[in-house]
């Protein structure tokens, strides 16, 4: 069942999945482009395309393979400027109706990545989680951090021509079952800034919603899941602030939960708890 008004990002074909990575090594295209029709047939609106340290001539054949039997527009995913480039002009806009890839994605720290616009209209994500400190990318720690990176990142997109309603914000969501350090409540607030501000009106958000889970267990004792229900609560929880896009999987059972769902009262909890309390919470929740 789809969410209405979010748009799912198919995250399979990425070098970090460990049964993707075999693909490419084994240079499986097929099995790679069985995927991308998979995650087409599956209700993704956009085809995630990360090759890895694979080289910028792999990218653009995997562009050209994909594009052969999707007509979804793709996500060319990559901190590389040259694989980026080489994805983008790779990329044929015809051939997905004429709409824009992604590139996901650019930081404060990687600016020089807006010229890619030289070579096509993209819809770039922003990752607003770190800013740039004496030269080096530092992490955000609060949510009015984050807020102020993605108004520097608006404010240099525009000057680039890129309308807003193509810009993408990405808080930089991290492991649920891991946070002392109270990012969810970051990713939150700053979401909640952005979504008051009138100058991201139009403009949209995303996180990877798979970093959210993992490496917590699929199920509970019980038999029941575990992933799922927590992402649709976090979900449930940034919808509300602005969240309309989400890079995940196509076989997941998203969905808007009831507030009294127990993923919805972990969540609620572990916003009022602190350090290794809320990992103790979610241990709670699945344990």
């Amino acid at each position: 069942m789809a969410v209405e008004g979010l748009t799912i990002i198919g995250e399979s074909i990425n070098d970090s999945v460990p049964s993707t990575h075999k693909l490419f090594e084994d240079g499986d295209i097929e099995g790679i482009k069985k995927l991308a029709k998979t995650q087409d047939d599956g209700g993704a609106s956009y085809i995630d395309v990360n090759v890895g340290l694979h080289s910028p001539e792999f990218m653009a054949d995997l562009v050209r393979d994909i594009q052969q039997l999707t007509a979804k527009p793709l996500s060319i995913d990559t901190p590389d400027l040259d694989i980026a480039a080489a994805g983008l002009q790779a990329y044929d806009p015809q051939r997905a109706g004429g709409k824009p890839p992604i590139v996901n994605s650019i930081s404060a720290t990687r600016l020089g990545m807006f010229d890619l616009t030289r070579i096509r209209p993209f819809m770039p994500i922003l990752l607003t989680s770190e800013r740039e400190q004496d030269g080096s990318a530092v992490p955000n720690r609060s949510g009015r951090d984050n807020y102020e990176t993605a108004r520097h990142l608006r404010s240099v997109a525009l000057k680039y021509g890129i309308p807003i309603e193509h810009l993408i914000f990405d808080p930089g969501i991290a492991p649920i079952g891991s946070d002392i350090e109270g990012i969810l409540k970051m990713v939150l607030e700053s979401m909640e800034l952005m979504h008051a501000n009138s100058d991201f009106a139009g403009a949209h958000m995303s996180v990877g919603l798979s970093n959210f889970t993992v490496m917590l267990p699929a199920k509970k004792a019980d038999g029941s899941p575990v992933k799922g229900p927590l992402e649709s609560a976090f979900i449930t929880m940034a919808k509300p602030r602005g969240l309309d896009f989400i890079i995940g999987s196509v076989k997941r059972n998203y969905q808007l939960l009831p507030a009294d769902h127990p993923a919805m009262e972990c969540l609620r909890d572990v916003l009022t708890c602190d350090g290794y309390d809320c990992v103790v919470r979610v241990m709670t929740y699945y344990g």
